[in-house]
């Protein structure tokens, strides 16, 4: 069950470790050596996700981090043991997961995905190497991996043994985790079932000159983890000329589908999804239309209006809703608190402000530019993780 250099017979000493400061130079030191070690993997160059993990290790990236997030905060420490519980979809999820649990001074148990994936053999192997290397004995300590499937009873241990459960996974699952007992004292972060949107300015898309970066980004979004986490946008709100909206929706899928088909292994049951999903969709909402596109690769479906329930009908492997909106400001009108990340092509950021300080939005937590919406922040589905994770010792 475990991944790492840890026995049953330390275990319970691990849980005993006093919680630490937040950005210790242990740390610190840990992260840029771990990053360096990855870099080292040959596999690397396949995955550009962990090379993305590694990326966001690099010691100069973790002083940033700490000159942000100390600048206020004080006399704070980690919180003790901290258990996470990653999504079975994601691979580096756990990974960046267990940084947040490092950086805020704590003793980390992390459940990875049970299924195999070699993003998550890349990051353990190199959590592994350093485990070697005496001189990192002091966070390598504060590290457990366990794999495990769902019918067995470690959640319940783990459970009652940390002071914060971090819950990643849809809503069915983490109900299903909460039936287990946590100590009065400890309380769950979870990170439920989300929807994602992207929001196009058609009239600055059809001027752009690299239409195919944009396209990309897209590709990096939602088909790298087959439309599965939650910052992947299902709905695209394209706004200017109808004119421009035309040729750039032309442009920008036929962009994407060449994307697709050099890159995207295609699972022939996905077609069946999509159409069943599609079926369902026509009858609970008015006024849509399914746009041909070559293949079952992408699926388009057009509305004539922004209905509440378009999240509903959320599905992986290349489906999206479009609109063309009047206005930014009929997003208003869906946006319920299931809603994440909204990425953009062609606004300002104040632009963006404005429609966060004008209308009154129930949910989404992150704007950012298309091609960066799995990009990891300390600050995630509204939530600062260092603080969250940490305690704060009040002095009078």
């Amino acid at each position: 069950m475990f991944l790492t250099k840890v026995t049953v017979k330390n275990y319970d000493a691990l849980l005993k470790l006093p919680s630490t400061q937040l950005f210790s130079s242990d740390v610190i030191a840990y992260l840029d050596a771990l990053s360096k070690e990855i870099k080292k993997d040959t596999r690397l160059k396949y995955f550009p996700d962990v090379a993305a993990f590694s990326f966001f290790c690099r010691r100069a990236n973790i002083l940033q981090l700490k000159k942000h997030f100390l600048r206020n905060n004080k006399h704070r420490i980690g919180r003790g043991t901290i258990f996470h519980i990653a999504p079975s979809n994601i691979p580096v999820n756990f990974a960046f997961s267990l940084i947040a649990g490092l950086l805020s001074g704590n003793t980390n148990v992390v459940r990875v995905p049970s299924k195999s994936f070699e993003q998550v053999n890349i990051i353990v192997d190199a959590i592994n190497s350093l485990s070697k290397i005496s001189a990192h004995d002091l966070v390598t300590n504060r590290i457990i991996l366990v794999k495990y499937e769902s019918s067995n009873n470690a959640t319940k241990h783990f459970s009652l043994h940390c002071d914060v459960r971090v819950i990643w996974g849809g809503d069915q699952t983490i109900n299903n985790i909460r039936k287990n007992a946590i100590d009065p004292r400890a309380f769950d972060v979870t990170f439920s079932d989300r929807f994602s949107i992207s929001i196009i300015n058609a009239d600055r898309f059809v001027h752009e000159l690299n239409q195919r970066k944009i396209a990309l980004g897209f590709y990096n979004d939602t088909y790298l983890f087959d439309q599965n986490s939650c910052s992947a946008p299902h709905l695209i709100i394209w706004m200017g000329l109808a004119k421009n909206v035309k040729s750039s929706q032309n442009k920008f899928w036929d962009l994407l589908y060449q994307i697709i088909k050099k890159r995207y292994d295609f699972q022939p049951a996905s077609a069946i999804d999509k159409v069943t999903n599609f079926y369902r969709q026509a009858i609970e909402l008015d006024d849509i239309k399914h746009v041909e596109t070559k293949d079952n690769l992408l699926w388009r479906v057009e509305l004539k209006k922004l209905s509440k329930g378009i999240d509903r009908f959320k599905l992986n492997s290349g489906y999206f809703s479009e609109y063309h909106a009047k206005s930014i400001n009929e997003i208003s009108e869906i946006v319920n608190r299931k809603y994440q990340t909204l990425s953009y092509f062609g606004f300002s950021k104040d632009e963006l402000g404005n429609l966060i300080n004008t209308i009154e939005l129930l949910g989404i937590d992150r704007i950012v530019p298309i091609g960066r919406t799995m990009d990891f922040s300390l600050n995630w589905d509204g939530y600062d993780l260092i603080n969250t994770l940490s305690r704060k010792i009040e002095i009078i």
